[in-house]
């Protein structure tokens, strides 16, 4: 069984990529609504939540888990690594790689949460894979929580984001970077206004791939989904018809239940 886990509703788009690339493993997606949004966290209490998520996972039977989070990825992926030494760990690091690679430009932007934006891993990301480029980083507050309230068709929003990515766009980056899970959600409105400027960056397919991997036997299973949540899983359930994850309710083996952790 393959655990996935965010603060909210942003990792759905990896379960998507996940559900779709092993289509007979059985699935656990948890979302620790009772604390979301992570990104305007501080990285003590993400750690803590990821290591005690984590925990609750595998004594769940989970035999791979995933950070299906930036912020998360950021702050503690490393710690949960350490306290898991037996369980093969995924996390979520924005395509900064991908994205330079791509570059004609030699320009690119980075989307992310606030906690992301300052965290040392993005920075060492850059460094790494793009320090020959130009690299925006774009702090987006309240963004993630725009998905988790499912306020998605707001043009007041549209706007808001057009003027936030008008400079980089204008000084010729071509390559942005969707670098939380939830912006993926956000991309039908991200992508007209950086049409024919710049390609959007997500990274869920690779993490998908990764999971081919390193599942073994997790691979193999009825194709089941759990869905639980730490506060109000109704609305977890009723969130995948909402962002186009209609598919995903067919593997459903149960409403979504409370998760005590």
């Amino acid at each position: 069984m393959i655990g996935i886990f965010d603060s909210g509703l942003g990792g759905l788009s990896v379960l998507a990529s996940i559900a779709s690339a092993l289509p007979h493993a059985n699935l656990v997606y948890l979302a620790d609504t009772a604390h979301v949004p992570y990104g305007e966290k501080d990285d003590r209490f993400i750690r803590e939540r990821v290591l005690n998520i984590g925990r609750h996972l595998v004594d769940h039977g989970c035999t791979l888990i995933v950070v299906a989070c930036n912020t998360a990825t950021a702050a503690a992926v490393a710690a949960l690594r350490k306290s898991l030494p037996n369980i093969p760990v995924v996390g979520v690091e924005p395509g900064v790689k991908p994205a330079a690679a791509s570059s004609t430009s030699g320009h690119i932007a980075v989307l992310a949460t606030e906690s992301t934006a300052r965290s040392e891993r993005l920075a060492r990301l850059i460094r790494e894979h793009a320090g020959t480029l130009q690299v925006d980083i774009l702090p987006c507050p309240g963004w993630a929580t725009r998905v988790e309230t499912l306020h998605l068709d707001d043009p007041g929003f549209t706007e808001t984001a057009r003027r936030h990515l008008a400079p980089v766009l204008a000084a010729g980056a071509d390559r942005i970077v969707l670098g939380c899970t939830h912006y993926a959600f956000l991309a039908p409105l991200l992508e007209p206004i950086v049409a024919g400027r710049a390609l959007l960056v997500d990274v869920a397919g690779a993490v998908a791939r990764q999971c081919v991997r390193l599942a073994a036997t997790s691979a193999h299973g009825q194709g089941r989904l759990t869905l639980l949540a730490t506060a109000s899983p109704e609305r977890l359930q009723a969130a995948l018809p909402a962002l186009g994850l209609n598919h995903l309710g067919t593997r459903l083996s149960g409403p979504a239940c409370r998760a005590s952790v």
